[in-house]
């Protein structure tokens, strides 16, 4: 994963947000590299309320960074 996350900024929110997401996948594949592995879990927590609301704040964590990063998207005057 050689230089895969050149930048924070990204153009609108809405590209901040996917961005965010793609933070907290790419984390869970860097700590878990077996595709077969997080396969077998995906189901477990799929289903498990606790889990998915974990997993939106993890996203929320990286997108309240991603916005520091893109100044809340709002130019500098």
């Amino acid at each position: 994963m050689e230089n895969w996350l050149p930048t924070l900024i990204t153009a609108t929110p809405a590209e901040g947000y996917d961005l965010a997401v793609k933070l907290a996948r790419v984390a869970v594949k860097m700590t878990q590299p077996d595709t077969a592995v997080r396969e077998r879990l995906r189901p477990v927590y799929a289903e498990d309320a606790d889990s998915l609301t974990a997993a939106s704040h993890v996203v929320a964590v990286h997108f309240a960074t991603v916005a520091a990063a893109n100044n809340y998207w709002r130019e500098a005057r």
